[in-house]
């Protein structure tokens, strides 16, 4: 009985679990905050590529 209230290995085990849970919230989080300004800032690179190649802007997504 002493040794299996002495085992912590299942205790270290949901530590580690609430930890990875934690972490990958934070992720969410952050990316869904900052998706719209990176969505925005590779559209308006796409868009500088496209108009110095072509001289037109992007049209519907695409370079005419």
């Amino acid at each position: 009985m002493k040794k299996f209230i002495a085992d912590d290995k299942g205790a270290t085990a949901i530590e580690y679990g609430l930890i990875a849970a934690l972490v990958a919230l934070v992720g969410v989080v952050a990316f869904t905050a900052l998706g719209d300004t990176v969505s925005k800032a590779f559209t308006d690179i796409a868009d500088a590529l496209c108009f110095a190649t072509t001289n037109s802007n992007l049209t519907n997504g695409t370079c005419a």
